[in-house]
């Protein structure tokens, strides 16, 4: 691969950024590369600094469900530039984003915007436990909620286990109050009520795990939680920051019927743009200030482009056959990616949830973090690079989703598939 510009580029970003990148997982160690840069994007493609094209699973981390550029986000863009791009006032802009969220997502009567997802989760916690009066919270191995201190907590070598900072810098007084379980798991869930009656504030979940792979909620794991959170007293979190408006108009909870307490939203909402939002039950929800007792705020919170691109996305999202479209091409490209390894005697396992997929390469089912960490990650990393080569960009890493956008085509899934087809038969021949 021609790649002379992302080189120098990343030789130069060194010197100034930690590790080169904004972000660890852009740094490519997972699949022994350095870092591509990238240039520009349009529809389902995009393109590094040496102007190679690739078709991009990644789609911003999930955001882009669209597709890049999308000519109707560019011009609602364009409209609102030209009326500036920052107030640190209250907007009209919001108000409407703020309305749709809680009409799509019933069980967010109050919604409150921020700047990103981990701005939503960790405010949702504080809340959680400005609400409840206790510090305890109750969270799953191999869901991620984002970099603040609470949530970087992994489990230990048991079941059932109390908080290790998985991060220097997390006190470990902070991180002792943050109680994992793993996934999929409701005898270890009550079990760990029954170990700290009355202490825990809240559970907090990825109702379709995102971060160690696509990973499915059992049937009932769900529910339970909210049976088990109800006759506790504790406060159930949805983090619906991947899922939420990705899988329908809505969030998980629509299609599994589920109320939590407290949702919290990001990518798609924004577009594309740094966004993020939480919101629940009005009576939660007026703890935060100015009503309440529960501080939060954000200079940029509610910013007028974000908004409209948030709201030009959800516009597109509402039109007939949108999610149809791209369920229906994540489930053509999973069959016929299976297939293609069955063929080629590859075990693999493909999670899908509607438009999100992940490809384990492992026999056995991944249903939890543990069994996602069976899967061959080394070989996942020759995957990887083979067909980048090709032009097919999915995520630099094992555990992660791939996200199929409004922009993909059937000719981009035919590439996609020969792009597969020539890696796998490289990985043979090694």
């Amino acid at each position: 691969m021609k790649t002379a510009k992302s080189r120098r580029l990343f030789a130069e970003a060194q010197k100034v950024i930690p590790g080169g990148v904004n972000s660890p997982v852009r740094a490519f160690r997972a699949v022994g590369l350095d870092p591509l840069f990238v240039a520009k994007a349009k529809g389902s493609k995009i393109y590094d600094a040496d102007g190679r094209a690739y078709i991009d699973y990644v789609s911003s981390w999930g955001p882009m469900i669209l597709g890049h550029a999308h000519p109707r986000v560019r011009k609602a863009m364009a409209r609102a530039l030209s009326n500036g791009w920052s107030y640190g006032a209250a907007t009209e802009l919001e108000v409407r984003l703020a309305r749709m969220i809680s009409k799509a997502i019933p069980s967010m009567e109050l919604v409150r915007m921020v700047s990103s997802g981990t701005e939503a989760t960790m405010s949702a916690l504080r809340v959680a436990r400005g609400f409840t009066g206790r510090n305890k919270v109750l969270k799953f191995a191999g869901c991620y909620h984002g970099h603040a201190d609470s949530f970087l907590v992994k489990a230990g070598s048991g079941a059932i286990t109390f908080g290790v900072p998985d991060s220097a810098g997390v006190p470990e007084s902070l991180a002792a109050h943050t109680l994992t379980v793993p996934y999929n798991d409701l005898v270890a869930v009550q079990d760990m009520f029954d170990q700290n009656p009355s202490q825990i504030s809240c559970v907090i979940v990825e109702p379709v795990a995102g971060n160690m792979g696509v990973v499915l909620p059992r049937e009932g794991f769900l529910k339970g939680l909210e049976v088990i959170c109800r006759k506790n007293g504790s406060l159930l979190i949805f983090d619906e920051v991947i899922t939420g408006f990705r899988l329908t108009y809505g969030g998980v909870q629509k299609i599994f019927g589920i109320q939590p307490d407290l949702t919290c939203l990001g990518k798609i909402i924004g577009g594309g743009m740094p966004v993020g939002a939480y919101g629940g039950r009005r009576e939660i929800m007026e703890k935060v200030s100015p009503l309440g007792p529960v501080y939060q705020a954000g200079t940029l919170s509610g910013n007028p482009l974000a908004m409209t691109c948030g709201l030009t996305t959800l516009e597109v999202l509402q039109e007939k056959g949108a999610y149809k479209k791209i369920d229906a091409l994540a489930q053509e490209l999973c069959r016929d990616l299976e297939g293609l390894c069955s063929r080629k005697g590859i075990p693999v396992r493909i999670n899908r949830c509607g438009s999100m997929f992940t490809i384990f390469f492992t026999s056995d089912e991944v249903y939890d973090y543990s069994s996602a960490k069976k899967s061959d990650a080394g070989k996942y990393a020759k995957f990887f690079q083979k067909i980048l080569e090709a032009g097919v960009w999915f995520p630099p890493s094992q555990f992660e989703a791939c996200f199929i956008s409004l922009a993909h085509t059937k000719n981009d899934l035919k590439r996609t598939l020969e792009a597969v087809a020539t890696a796998l038969e490289k990985l043979e021949a090694e």
